[in-house]
């Protein structure tokens, strides 16, 4: 595991990116995953990520004797201020600036595979668009969790797109200690959603403004979570 140099759970991106995409366009970003997630697979094997870049956008490689992965950040946390304008206006200038600034730390991110496959969408690109998703992380992770199950979701089609890598961490538990996704897990295994599930039927956004204060809370709790975790691994390197 190679976390030399400082782990700042409290950096904010988007100076470094430029005001830009920082999932995209911040080095700084793209050299925290390569030293939080440089470290052994279940395998034993290490998950060695080697910096690089397509075009301006900064990625990481992983290269087995097999295949080759191309990984790049997504955030997990979602303020919805596209489909939920009214609910993310009414919390206010400053509570969105928190949401943003503490949503956006390196707790609220995570490396997907960034290379399309026969052309089709990526699992960033799909978990976006999908509108049984509409980029929630906690669908997206019981998504993920029915993949290792061999059972069905709506990005079923997408996941299995990149068995191979999610084969690297051979089980659903060893994918959450890996990528330090405990706090979204309950003791038994199941996804910890930020609001009732039923099963990618029913209505994915929040519908007052009630669910929406508890939906954008749930979120940055995990957040925060997740960062304590990240600090403790980087206190045991």
């Amino acid at each position: 595991m190679d976390l030399s140099g400082a782990i700042d759970v409290n950096t904010d991106f988007q100076e470094d990116a430029g005001r830009k995409d920082p999932d995209l366009y911040s080095p700084l970003l793209q050299e925290f995953h390569r030293r939080l997630w440089n470290k052994p697979l279940p395998s034993g094997r290490v998950f060695e990520l080697t910096a690089d870049k397509i075009g301006r956008v900064h990625v990481l490689r992983h290269r087995t004797s097999a295949a080759e992965f191309v990984l790049s950040s997504d955030t997990l946390a979602n303020s919805s201020r596209g489909a939920r304008r009214s609910f993310y206006d009414e919390m206010g200038p400053a509570a969105n600036e928190k949401w943003h600034r503490d949503g956006g730390s390196i707790g609220g991110r995570l490396l997907f595979p960034r290379n399309r496959i026969d052309g089709k969408q990526t699992i960033n690109q799909q978990r976006g668009t999908h509108p049984r998703i509409r980029d929630r992380f906690d669908l997206t992770l019981e998504a993920i969790r029915r993949h290792y199950e061999a059972d069905v979701s709506p990005l079923s089609e997408t996941l299995e797109r990149y068995e191979e890598f999610f084969a690297l961490f051979e089980s659903f538990d060893g994918y959450v200690e890996f990528f330090l996704l405990q706090d979204l897990v309950d003791d038994g295994g199941a996804v910890k959603f930020y609001g009732p599930f039923d099963g990618y039927v029913g209505p994915v956004l929040p519908d007052t403004m009630d669910e929406y204060r508890t939906f954008r809370q749930g979120q940055l709790d995990f957040v925060a979570a997740r960062n304590a975790r990240i600090l403790e691994q980087v206190a045991k390197s």
